[in-house]
C-alpha cells in the first residue's frame, strides 16, 4: 500500500491574529478570512467605531472577534497595546499611506507622513509582535501588506515605492533573525486592487489603461484575490516559507 502525505492544514482554530488597517479593504478581507479559518481576530485601526461595526457582524456568523484602537505611526502606543493585548500568533498589517505625485515635486511631509506608516509603523508593529512571541517561545507568522510597487517602479509613485521596497527589506532581515525561533515574515504584494481609495485612480482613462495594459490577466484586482494568500501565509501550509513575497500582481512583475 502507497503511504500517501497528508496535506497541511489550512485551518487556524487556537490562533491568534491581529489584524491592523481592518476597518475597510484589504485589511478587512484580511480578517473574514482569517476568522472564518477559525483564528480569533483583533480588529486594529484608529477608526474604532467602524471596527465594532465589522466585529458585531463576525460574532453574529458565529466567528470570535474584538477591537483595538491603533494608529500605527504611534510606536510606543502601538507596542504598549501589543503587549498589553497580545501575544499574537499572526500578524496581518494593511495599514498604509499612500501620497501620489512627480519625484521633483515631493513635500517633505508627503514623504515623512507616508514613511511613518508605511515604513516605520509597520516595521515596529511587526517587531511589537515578534517580541510577544519570543517572550512566550510561541512559533508565529507575520505578514505585512506590501505592494507590487516593491519590487518596480511607478508612475508618479517615488515616495510610495521607497516605503515598500523598504518593507520588503527588513521583512527578508527579519525573517533571517527570527527564523530559529520559528516564527515566519512574509509580505503579500497585490497589485491595484479596487477599494474606495483606488476608485479615483480607476475613474481615470489614462491610468486605468495603463494599469490594465500591465495586469497581463487583463482586469484589475479585487479583495477577495488576497484572501487565500493570508490564510496560506497564515496556516501550517506555508510552514517553509519566510522571507519572501507573494505577488499578487496579474503578472505585472513578470515582465
Amino acid at each position: 500500500m502507497p503511504q500517501f502525505p497528508s496535506t497541511p492544514s489550512f485551518q487556524l482554530s487556537g490562533k491568534r491574529a491581529l489584524i491592523a488597517g481592518a476597518s475597510s479593504g484589504i485589511g478587512m478581507a484580511c480578517a473574514v478570512a482569517l476568522a472564518e479559518h477559525g483564528a480569533e481576530v483583533t480588529l486594529a485601526a484608529r477608526r474604532i467605531g467602524a471596527l465594532q461595526d465589522i466585529a458585531d457582524e463576525m460574532k453574529a456568523r458565529g466567528w470570535a472577534a474584538n477591537t483595538l484602537e491603533l494608529d500605527v505611526s504611534d510606536v510606543d502606543k502601538t507596542a504598549a497595546a501589543v503587549a498589553e493585548n497580545g501575544p499574537f500568533d499572526i500578524l496581518l498589517n494593511s495599514a498604509g499611506l499612500a501620497r501620489h505625485g512627480k519625484a521633483v515635486e515631493t513635500a517633505t511631509e508627503d514623504f515623512d507622513a507616508v514613511m511613518d506608516v508605511n515604513v516605520r509603523g509597520a516595521y515596529f508593529l511587526t517587531q511589537a509582535v515578534a517580541k510577544g512571541l519570543l517572550q512566550t517561545g510561541r512559533a508565529g507568522s507575520l505578514i505585512n501588506i506590501s505592494s507590487q510597487m516593491g519590487h518596480v517602479g511607478g508612475r508618479e509613485r517615488a515616495v510610495y515605492c521607497a516605503s515598500k521596497f523598504a518593507v520588503e527589506g527588513f521583512t527578508k532581515a527579519m525573517a533571517l533573525e527570527f527564523g530559529p525561533a520559528k516564527i515566519r515574515v512574509n509580505t503579500i504584494c497585490p497589485t491595484f486592487i479596487l477599494t474606495d481609495l483606488t476608485r479615483a485612480t480607476f475613474d481615470d482613462p489614462d491610468k486605468r489603461a495603463w494599469i490594465l495594459d500591465k495586469i497581463k490577466l487583463g482586469r484589475p484586482g479585487e479583495i477577495e484575490d488576497i484572501m487565500g494568500a493570508v490564510v496560506y501565509l497564515a496556516s501550517d501550509a506555508s510552514a517553509l516559507v519566510t522571507g519572501t513575497a507573494m505577488m499578487i500582481d496579474g503578472g505585472w512583475t513578470a515582465d
